[in-house]
């Protein structure tokens, strides 16, 4: 690990230290930058670790290259949402560019909240970067597309949510042997979820007996954050075979009575197996959201647990963050029966796959800088290294570069695993009402969560509350 460390540290040095483009190409950005140099635009995200990268690297890069400065202010997710929205709501022009989730896109478009990045750069090819290409990315940024399939957004982060578990304890001779002679079976990743609540009990209770700040499983179950709201319905709802919230997307319902599937058998399945993992969790579960869950494994207090890959390459590799460097495995989600075939045959998914972009609010003031800076985060010489720092990736040649393929070796394979299996995860369905119904479906989950409602009797509520909030927004009758 320390090898692997030293690696990276080398790797921005280099990049730091003598660019990222070649002569010809950095004349090409210091001309097109000339007319906006001493601008400061400024753009706003969750703190995460690619946006911290962004922060950190890229935008003092940016800046040295073009004289245009970068404020980039990294907050919480409810901050950054709300900062943003009331920015572009009130035309305030605060904000230059914006973290845009993969999840409200939609919202966003059906507002004109945006600029059309296609659009612009036509218009203005003084400013199109000869090494910029919308065609160098993944599939991902698909997401950030209209109808008509013009861009707005450029991808800065995508990644999947994944199976991490702890290598040094389900490689312990003694564990294994302990967990043969209890269930008659070898310990390995679990592949159902029978053997996922299984492994968890199991976990629990040896850690217990012998005295360790140990538990089986983490769980993403902040009761008043929308956190566990994302946890269930897009992380452990598909595993089960419930896609898209369990909203018909044909004729807008949710409810099993109006052709939905937010209540339906598989949906309450679902719902009471995560809950029950609450007991083999550690007792922070239920004010976790993304940020503890990671925080809760990389100090090595769960055997495994669904963790978002934008934490994978730290929680495995930094020694400063992470007490369980070098032991951390990764696996695809426990699924039910037939869901892994109805993934690879395109007619559902096993988990989600999230990220972001960067986009270029409509009352930006400085819109020319910041369309300048959308295009160098989206060159593909600053890609390697901030995939490995942040878990994250947006084009398909970023995996084959050197510091990837190292970070894949020391991760157990997360890198691998995005590129080969990625396509069996999607993300948030395409809704332009995602934050309203969010909104009247979470406190149904968070009810569950604190026993106050039955698992049925929540999703019952939540699917009814749904399908009358759909009718209020125009969606069916």
């Amino acid at each position: 690990m320390k090898k692997f460390a030293g690696f990276l540290c080398l790797a921005l040095v280099f990049v730091l230290g003598f660019g990222v483009v070649n002569a010809a190409d950095e004349a090409w950005w210091q001309a097109a930058a000339a007319p906006y140099a001493g601008t400061t635009i400024r753009g706003v995200s969750e703190s995460t670790p690619p946006s911290n990268y962004v922060k950190d690297v890229l935008a003092p890069q940016f800046t040295a290259l073009t004289g245009i400065n970068v404020e980039f202010e990294t907050t919480s997710w409810d901050q950054m949402y709300d900062k943003a929205i009331k920015d572009m709501e009130a035309g305030t022009g605060i904000y230059d560019f914006v973290y845009i989730e993969q999840d409200i896109i939609y919202s966003y478009l059906a507002r004109d909240f945006l600029v059309n990045i296609s659009a612009a750069l036509a218009a203005k090819p003084e400013l199109a970067s000869p090494e910029f290409s919308m065609d160098d990315f993944t599939t991902f940024l698909d997401y950030f597309k209209n109808a008509d399939g013009d861009v707005f957004g450029i991808p800065m982060e995508a990644f999947i949510k994944v199976y991490l578990y702890r290598t040094d304890l389900f490689e312990d001779a003694a564990i294994q042997e302990a967990y043969r002679a209890e269930f008659g079976t070898d310990l390995v990743p679990a592949t159902t979820h029978e053997e996922y609540t299984q492994i968890a009990q199991f976990f629990t209770a040896y850690a217990e007996a012998n005295g360790l700040e140990l538990w089986g499983t983490t769980v993403q179950a902040a009761s008043g954050h929308p956190a566990s709201f994302y946890e269930f319905f897009e992380s452990v709802a598909p595993t089960f075979g419930v896609y898209n919230w369990g909203i018909n997307t044909e004729n807008w319902k949710a409810t099993v009575a109006n052709g939905g599937e937010m209540n339906s058998d598989a949906a309450k399945a679902a719902l009471t197996w995560w809950l029950n993992n609450l007991q083999f969790a550690p007792p922070e579960s239920t004010s976790s959201t993304w940020d503890e869950v990671a925080a809760s494994f990389a100090a090595g207090r769960a055997a495994q647990g669904l963790v978002y890959g934008e934490n994978a390459a730290w929680i495995a590799t930094d020694p400063d963050r992470s007490r369980v460097v070098g032991n951390v495995g990764v696996a695809l989600p426990p699924l039910a029966a037939g869901v892994l075939e109805a993934a690879e045959a395109g007619d559902g998914y096993i988990g989600y796959y999230d990220g972001g972009a960067f986009g270029l609010p409509i009352t930006s003031k400085n819109q020319d800088a910041a369309l300048l800076w959308l295009q160098f985060i989206g060159l593909p010489e600053v890609q390697a290294d901030w995939a490995v720092a942040g878990s994250r990736v947006t084009q398909q040649a970023t995996f084959d570069e050197p510091a990837v393929i190292a970070a894949d070796e020391a991760t157990n394979g997360y890198y691998t695993m995005f590129k080969e299996q990625g396509y069996l995860f999607a993300g948030a369905p395409a809704f332009p009402f995602h934050a309203q119904v969010r909104e009247v479906v979470a406190p149904f989950i968070y009810r569950a969560i604190a026993g106050e409602l039955s698992p049925a009797d929540a999703l019952d509520q939540a699917a009814a509350a749904a399908d009358a909030e759909l009718v209020n927004l125009g969606y069916g009758s």
